[in-house]
Formats: C-alpha cells, sequence, structure tokens
C-alpha cells in the first residue's frame, strides 16, 4: 500500500528501539498497551522528529491500518516533505464509526474512576513527550517551538481536567406532589461522537474534545485537518500506550481531496450520535446540513472576527501589551486572534506609535525552530493571498500602512506582520477574519459607536476591550455580542473556562465544567408504586 511507516521515512531503516507499524489482522487482538514510567528517548526522524511517534497509518480499532493511498503533508516554512500519511475514504471511516459503536458498549460501562485513571494516563505521557510532540507541530504547522510546547501543555491540561470531570457526572432526584411516586435524572453517554479539527491547534482542538467525550463515556473518531495529521497520530500512540482500550479513540486521517466525501459520511452515518467541529463557518454550515438529516447533536467552534477596543480611560501600554498578545500569536492564526482595532480618538496616535514600535522590536519572523522566532509562516500560500488582499483593498480605499504590509523575503508562505492605520469600515478587513498578522485600526468617538461597530459582524465568538471605567467595563462587557469578553487581558483560554461563541461563531461549549455537557444525554426515570 502507498503509506509510509517511520522506517520509510528514515530511508527504509528502523531505528533501533523503534517499533515497527503493527500489521494485525482483522482476528488478531489489540497490541497490549505499553505504559513508560519515563519519556521515552526517540531516534531522530525527518526534521529531527521522534520516529516513534510519527505514526502514518490510520488507528482505527485499537490497529494501525493502512489505507489504499497515501498524500504528502509538508513542512509550511520549507516545503520539504515531512511524509506520506493513510489517505482515508468513506470505507475506512466507516469501519472506524464501527469500531467506536461496538467499543461503546464497553466504554459506557466501565466505572467512572476507571475512565479518569486511563484518562490521566494520557496526560502523563503526554507531559512525559511534549517536547516531541512540540517539534511534530511545529514541524507540520510552522508554529513557533515555544508556542508548540505551550500548546501541548494546554492541551494535555484538557485530559488532565476532564479525567477529573469523569467523576462528577451528578443525577437528580426530583419529589413530585405523588408521594408514590420519585423522580430520577440520570445523565448517560451519546455514543460514537464525530470530531473534527483544524490545523491551527492540531492537538489542543483535538483533546479538548476528546476529553470529554471520554470522560462522559462516549467513544470517538476524530477527522484531523489535512495539513497536522501527524499531532493526532502521535496522541492515537500514546493513548494506545496508555491502555485507552481498542476503539475508543480512533484516527482517520484524509487529504484535502477526500475530506469533503469523509466529513459527509460520518455526519450522515446512522451509528454517529455526535459531530464536534472546529474550523470555518461555512464549512460548519454544510456539516450542519448533513447532520440535520438524522438530528444528530451537534457542538460547533466556528469562525470568529473579534474587535478589540481601547477606550480613552485605559491604559495605553497595558493595551499595546494585550494586542501584542492577542493578535499575534501564531502569526494571527487563532479563531480568537484580535481582528479589528477599535481606538478611540483622544488616545488614537498613541496607541497606533506604541503598537507599531512593539511590533518591531518583539516581533521576529523565521522558521518556527529557530529560538527567537516570533512569527512563522502561514499555513500556505492560500492563506498568505488573503493577507494581501485583504491590505491591498484597504490601501486602495485610503487606508495607511505603518509597517509591514508585504510578503517576508523567507519564503511564499511568510508575510510581514502588519500595521494599517485610517481603516475604514467599507475595507474587507473590517467586515472578513483574515486570520494572519494583520492588525488594521479604525478611530471612533463613543462608546455607543464603538459598541455598534463591535456587534455588526455575523459572527461572534471573542471580544476584547481596555478600560480603566468600571461602570463602562459592565456596560461594554454585557453588550458585546460575543461568547467571551478579555477585558484588560488580551489571553482568555483556559481549560477550566468555557470556550464558544454566539451568533454564526458556533453552538455549544467546549472545556470548563459545561464542556462534558455536550456527550451526555439527559434521562428522566419516573418510579411509581412506592
Amino acid at each position: 500500500p502507498a503509506t509510509c511507516t517511520p522506517g520509510a521515512l528514515l530511508g527504509g531503516r528502523t531505528p533501533r528501539g523503534t517499533p515497527g507499524p503493527r500489521r494485525a489482522g482483522p482476528r488478531s487482538p489489540p497490541p497490549r498497551p505499553r505504559r513508560p514510567a519515563q519519556p521515552r528517548r526517540c531516534a531522530g526522524g525527518p526534521a529531527g522528529l521522534c520516529a516513534a511517534l510519527l505514526r502514518t497509518d490510520g488507528f482505527v480499532g485499537g490497529r494501525w491500518l493502512p489505507a489504499a493511498a497515501a498524500f504528502p503533508v509538508h513542512d509550511p516554512a520549507s516545503g520539504a516533505e515531512l511524509g506520506l500519511v493513510a489517505d482515508c475514504g468513506v470505507r475506512e471511516a466507516r469501519a472506524a464509526v464501527r469500531a467506536a459503536h461496538e467499543a461503546f458498549r464497553g466504554w459506557r460501562g466501565a466505572a467512572a474512576k476507571e475512565r479518569s485513571s486511563l484518562l490521566r494516563k494520557w496526560y502523563d505521557l503526554m507531559m512525559q513527550n511534549k517536547d516531541d510532540l512540540a517539534k511534530i507541530i511545529t514541524a507540520e504547522s510552522g508554529k513557533p517551538l515555544k508556542e508548540a510546547q505551550g500548546e501541548i501543555v494546554y492541551s494535555a491540561l484538557f485530559l488532565e481536567w476532564f479525567s477529573e470531570e469523569a467523576r462528577r457526572i451528578y443525577g437528580d432526584v426530583i419529589y413530585t406532589p405523588a408521594k408514590e411516586k420519585r423522580a430520577l435524572v440520570l445523565k448517560q453517554p451519546l455514543g460514537v461522537a464525530a470530531v473534527i479539527t483544524p490545523w491551527n491547534f492540531p492537538s489542543a482542538m483535538i483533546t479538548r474534545k476528546v476529553g470529554a467525550a471520554l470522560a462522559a463515556g462516549c467513544t470517538v473518531v476524530v477527522k484531523p485537518a489535512e495539513h497536522t495529521p501527524f499531532s493526532a497520530l502521535a496522541l492515537a500512540e500514546l493513548a494506545n500506550q496508555a491502555g485507552i482500550p481498542p476503539g475508543v479513540y480512533n484516527v482517520i486521517p484524509c487529504s484535502r481531496k477526500k475530506a469533503k466525501e469523509v466529513g459527509e459520511a460520518l455526519c450522515t452515518d446512522p451509528l454517529v450520535s455526535k459531530i464536534s467541529f472546529t474550523g470555518s463557518t461555512a464549512t460548519g454550515k454544510v456539516l450542519l446540513h448533513h447532520a440535520a438529516g438524522s438530528v444528530k447533536r451537534v457542538s460547533m467552534e466556528l469562525g470568529g472576527h473579534a474587535p478589540f477596543i481601547v477606550f480613552d480611560s485605559a491604559n495605553v501600554d497595558q493595551a499595546v501589551a494585550g494586542a501584542m498578545a492577542s493578535k499575534f500569536r501564531n502569526s494571527g492564526q487563532t479563531c480568537v486572534c484580535s481582528n479589528r482595532f477599535l481606538v478611540q480618538r483622544g488616545i488614537h496616535d498613541s496607541f497606533v506609535k506604541k503598537f507599531a514600535e512593539a511590533m518591531k522590536t518583539n516581533l521576529r519572523v523565521g522558521n518556527g525552530f529557530e529560538e527567537r522566532t516570533t512569527q512563522g509562516p502561514l499555513i500556505d500560500e492560500k492563506a498568505v493571498e488573503k493577507v494581501e488582499k485583504h491590505v491591498s483593498d484597504a490601501v486602495s480605499k485610503g487606508a495607511t500602512i505603518v509597517t509591514g504590509g508585504k510578503r517576508h523575503q523567507l519564503g511564499k508562505n511568510f508575510f510581514e506582520p502588519t500595521l494599517l492605520s485610517n481603516v475604514t469600515r467599507d475595507m474587507l478587513c473590517s467586515h472578513e477574519e483574515t486570520f494572519g498578522p494583520l492588525a488594521p485600526v479604525i478611530k471612533f468617538d463613543t462608546e455607543e459607536e464603538a459598541v455598534a461597530i463591535a456587534n455588526a459582524a455575523d459572527v461572534g465568538l471573542a471580544g476584547y476591550f481596555y478600560s480603566q471605567d468600571p461602570a463602562q467595563i459592565w456596560r461594554v462587557a454585557e453588550q458585546l455580542e460575543v461568547g467571551m469578553v478579555g477585558v484588560n487581558e488580551g489571553l482568555i483560554s483556559s481549560v477550566e473556562c468555557p470556550f464558544g461563541g454566539v451568533k454564526q461563531s458556533g453552538l455549544g461549549r467546549e472545556g470548563s465544567k459545561y464542556g462534558i455537557d455536550e456527550y451526555l444525554e439527559l434521562k428522566y426515570v419516573c418510579f411509581g408504586g412506592l
């Protein structure tokens, strides 16, 4: 089959101590999970990656299974091919769903403490292997290594959090007016959850969903983004080592060419009870349409267009620091990145000047593996073209380039961190999510005007504002039409807090104590004859 094993990635040589691919037949028992007490010493693979974690086949029913074809995964910084990954199609997707459905019978009946313990072991293995997992993220997404290391810790913390929440799924006893009756409310797992994840957080977007699903007693089939399948497969390797039972966690990587048909197969399969998706609003609408046919439970974290408002009362230095953190993480490729900077007239010039100085002083474009790099490449040339289009449109309509404004000399996927002033509401960057290192600044006069501009979007994921006026803080926090608000703070994500949006930014919440409810069904039991 046209797949690539860790040995093949190294020119046909399997490093000493590195397990080869398991080709268990359909009647073979699942491999015995390994439980190392110490971090594993990994032989080097491409780009210095850990070959033992660099899996290339799909993971279905506890087995590594090839597909009939393979697709290449490239380093967005250099364009180098990292390896070939199994290109799973509808047949493999349905096989994974069947494996998850069969595993659900046993997993749902496992004691909550057992599920908790296994999730905790998975967390421990992630932390033991955090440096190697981070290198995989940097290689396949271009994210600076320090950010990738932060993502792995954040990702692992979801497993730790939900390992604890697994033991806190409580029901209720309701006393009705009838003395001879008692009413019970039970919480039960939904069943098989299909999880479709993006490339910008290839590890955290999996564990945030899968941790909750497994804690609730559901089983999962993960379809990772075609740009970043290695992270999902590395998690499968560690899940296997942790002793997660076969079929509970399945991964079916596929190319962009097959993504549409695989997504449709997952959303329409009658054995799938739940769809969880993070990605664009346009794709989310397509998946919702497919899921509607069988009335599946759906949770969606879709596109954003976050406003970042700076009022005259704000501490400008704090606002600039928050803007830097919010805008330029992952080169602006996060769904909660600030996309529109609304700055009140009284401090507008001061903010723009200090923001430009901070960008020039603190941002360095480069390969994600270089120590000083803060801005890696965008995921592909199409992403760069969108930033170029937004800059060109704004300039043609009167915007001024304060700094940056063009592709970076390092390569086709790199773009200079860019600051625009004199931006107006009729420009593309004012009403479309850029998803790149572009910061457009719009000047406003009144609080009411700023809130109106912020709420004009048809999406509402995150919003930020800076103010030292307590009354204004309360007013604006309540009036912003978003699911998450940062007040005098540019970084808001935390495993303990609910993540999600309003309007066309999605349905449901992830993380926090509320996240597990997305994978549970309420059952009312009326107990009579007492």
